[in-house]
């Protein structure tokens, strides 16, 4: 076994401090080398400061002028999209890869069940959202299956969970997801909503995923298909799963469902309905949506240093 990866977090928020916890106590493959923030005060850096990982509030500037930079292979921007457009400028002539776990879509869209393994090249991988790690393993599951016309998910999230860099982002958020559900997913046109819950005591992260498919498909094939893509997220995200079975809808010529945006559709309506909750390592359970960001990421870093020799050959796994 080779010496581990070292690693570097820009972003010392929720999502950042989360993932550099998730580094420290659960990954066998990387090392956490530093975190990077703008506010000295904040508890993500006093926290790293406190676990022996050298730190810097001058951003990524800072990070390129600390002596523990030398070396490390791979940084996770949990930052803004805004920003990232500017750490990815400053990070790019290094030959450091980055994995973006905000909504700029400056990399092509990982979505590690689906297609991590068409891009372990890539210099720039970006996570997505939250909606998108949730939910677009399962129209990628339905298309494996029949050919997904429409796809459109809604993410309810709680708003104790919602931080700056999230409110910031709901049109990125929005739009970002929108595409997944297309070029990753597999639908010829998706859309994604995002709600902001304040119901006290704050709940858990649910995704309700609607897939329209041509004809009246096989059904049961569609929902092993889904059910086996559960499992293979909750691989790496323990606290995934479906909150019932597949929900089936045909709907034939002589009553077929009226789409606003597009007419009349005959054919098989597949619902999903999830839950994620989160692993509590420094966000609340309730919080799922920010645990399966920093899930994702920590499970796509640990293939790509699988790739690079440090374990090599091995299936994406994170030990639960």
């Amino acid at each position: 076994m080779t010496d581990r990866w070292k690693v570097a977090v820009i972003g010392s928020g929720n999502i950042g401090t989360d993932l550099m916890i998730k580094v420290l106590r659960r990954s066998t493959r990387l090392e956490m080398a530093a975190m990077v923030g703008i506010d000295p005060d904040s508890d993500g850096l006093q926290r790293a400061a406190r676990m022996g990982v050298a730190t810097t509030s001058d951003g990524v500037e800072g990070l390129l002028a600390l002596p523990e930079f030398d070396g490390v292979r791979l940084v996770f921007d949990a930052t803004s999209a805004g920003a990232h457009v500017h750490n990815w400028a400053a990070l790019e002539s290094t030959g450091v890869r980055m994995l973006d776990l905000t909504p700029a879509a400056v990399g092509p869209y990982c979505v590690p069940v689906v297609n991590l393994d068409d891009h372990l090249d890539a210099p720039n991988l970006n996570m997505v959202t939250c909606g998108g790690q949730a939910t677009v393993p399962i129209v990628a599951a339905v298309s494996q299956v029949s050919l997904v016309s429409y796809a459109e998910i809604v993410s309810s999230i709680a708003s104790k969970s919602a931080g700056p860099g999230t409110r910031a982002n709901i049109d990125e958020f929005t739009e970002t997801t929108s595409q997944a559900l297309e070029v990753v997913g597999g639908a010829t046109r998706g859309k994604a909503v995002m709600v902001l819950n304040p119901a006290e005591p704050p709940l858990m992260m649910r995704n309700t995923v609607y897939c329209l498919v041509d004809g009246d498909r096989d059904h049961a094939a569609i929902e092993a298909s889904i059910n086996a893509q559960v499992d293979a997220v909750r691989a790496y995200v323990p606290g995934y799963r479906l909150k019932q079975r597949v929900q089936f809808e045909t709907f034939s010529q002589q009553n077929p469902l009226h789409i606003p945006e597009t007419g009349k559709f005959w054919g098989t309506r597949v619902t999903v309905f999830l839950e994620v909750t989160g692993a509590a390592h420094y966000l609340p359970a309730y919080a799922g949506n920010l645990d399966i960001m920093t899930s994702a990421a920590l499970a796509t870093a640990e293939r790509l240093a699988a790739r690079a020799g440090v374990e090599a050959g091995e299936a994406i796994e994170v030990p639960a």
